[in-house]
């Protein structure tokens, strides 16, 4: 969120590669924003704070 900025949306094709233990993974970063957005009602109050903590504006 620090390079877009968190109120930019991100595609749902979107994959974004990280370092896991020195190794590439490819995390499909917008299906997983798409689907948290539409199971939101869903999430407990801890995982709700937890992206209120990691500053997603529509978790809170």
């Amino acid at each position: 969120m620090e390079r877009e900025g968190a109120e930019k949306p991100v595609p749902r094709k979107h994959v974004e590669t990280v370092s896991v233990d020195g190794e590439d993974v490819d995390v499909r970063l917008g299906v997983w924003i798409s689907n948290t957005k539409s199971r939101l009602g869903t999430l407990s109050a801890g995982e709700r704070a937890q992206l209120t903590a990691l500053g997603v504006p529509w978790a809170g």
